[in-house]
């Protein structure tokens, strides 16, 4: 496809502040999932071997299983939906901003996407296999190309995208639905939970690199939900859905009202519904609920002086450092190569886990906000951005 060279739209230069909280509640969101994964035994391969474990409530109704359902009900898919819309939103930001200066686009963009799909690449071999960089980054390539298109291309591909999606996660929950009752499940894989507790760093490294199919088998089964979401925030951004205006305040009122008033019902039948109902719950409502959540969290700074704001701003600013540096300590902490963690507490229940999730978090709050006074960027995007200028200027076509 040809370079097109854009009008420059009514934007603004201003950041959206919002636009960090935002991401720094997506970040810290997204550990609330993940942090289960490092504290479980198998840790990445066990969770296609079903064993995280989500306790049942109704059955057993105690302090712990009602705390530990209600914490990653809260959790799981939504704020990864939400990060995802952001990376949309983002999109549509550099888009607006190579129209400001009358560049081409795609222009640099798919250099830009080459170069997170290589971090999430390293990423994924040598700290924690469900990484996202990777699938964001080959979203990004075709969706950048859809910016570049009509309002009217670029509906008609999110609905087609979204409308696949949900057929595909309709039939796969009716299958499971159907599937008639079999005898006990066949077990977490020995081999891979001693990995985890006991083995070598190197022998991870190798265990994911010759599981990478199966491992990366997410972004591909998910793919029409990423393209999905992408031109979500693409919509939003270019509705004033982020501004500090009347226009964006209304917005957000509707979207936690619709996000929340109906996704939190219809997520919690999925999650009471059991196992069958699990694809349904994480990838078709858990996005309805992260949109609520943008609007809940804007309406709350829109009216309010929010304690912790400030916190997650920084965290937003720093979010791929963030997200990177995450997965690391859990690795250190939860893995045998680190403190061992997770078999050591193995069984204990799930109190140490929240803890984990809530000291991780304070040190990422920390830690960006002690880097921000000192630098203008997080150390990755520091990175990033060097390595991304180094490649030279490119010249806008007449």
């Amino acid at each position: 496809m040809a370079h097109t060279t854009l009008a420059s739209p009514d934007v603004t230069e201003t950041r959206l502040p919002l636009l960090d909280v935002l991401r720094g509640a997506a970040i810290l969101g997204t550990l609330m999932t993940n942090v289960w994964i490092f504290a479980s035994p198998g840790s990445e391969w066990g969770v296609l071997q079903g064993g995280l474990n989500p306790p049942d409530p109704v059955a057993d109704p105690s302090a712990a299983n009602i705390a530990e359902s209600l914490f990653r009900f809260l959790a799981d898919g939504k704020f990864l939906s939400l990060l995802t819309i952001l990376f949309g939103v983002g999109l549509a930001i550099q888009y607006d901003s190579a129209a400001r200066r009358g560049e081409p686009w795609p222009g640099r963009y798919p250099r830009r996407a080459a170069f997170l799909f290589l971090e999430g690449t390293v990423h994924f071999v040598l700290v924690f296999a469900w990484d996202v960089l990777m699938g964001y980054a080959v979203t990004a390539l075709l969706v950048a190309r859809l910016l570049a298109r009509s309002e009217k291309v670029r509906r008609a591909a999110m609905w087609t995208a979204g409308g696949l999606h949900l057929t595909l996660i309709g039939l796969l929950t009716l299958r499971s639905l159907a599937r008639p009752e079999s005898g006990p499940a066949a077990g977490l894989d020995p081999a891979a939970v001693r990995l985890y507790a006991e083995g070598g760093y190197l022998d991870q490294i190798a265990f994911r690199l010759g599981h990478a199919p199966a491992l990366r088998i997410e972004p591909v089964f998910s793919f029409g939900l990423l393209v999905f979401l992408f031109l979500l925030g693409v919509r939003l951004h270019r509705a004033g859905a982020f501004a500090a205006s009347a226009d964006g305040r209304r917005i957000r009122v509707r979207m936690a009202g619709w996000g929340l008033g109906l996704g939190l019902p219809l997520g919690a039948a999925a999650a009471l519904g059991g196992p069958d109902f699990f694809v349904l719950g994480r990838y078709g409502i858990a996005p309805l609920i992260a949109v609520g959540y943008i609007g809940l969290i804007g309406c709350a700074l829109d009216r309010f002086r929010v304690p912790g704001a400030g916190a997650l701003g920084s965290v937003g600013r720093t979010a791929l450092s963030c997200y990177v540096g995450q997965n690391l300590l859990c690795m250190l902490l939860c893995y045998g190569i680190g403190l061992g963690l997770a078999d050591r507490l193995g069984g204990s229940g799930p109190w140490w886990v929240m803890g984990l999730w809530a000291g991780v978090g304070l040190v990422l709050v920390a830690a960006s906000r002690l880097w921000l006074r000192r630098f203008e960027r997080g150390p990755l995007e520091a990175v990033q951005h060097w390595a991304l200028s180094s490649l030279g200027p490119r010249r806008p076509r007449p």
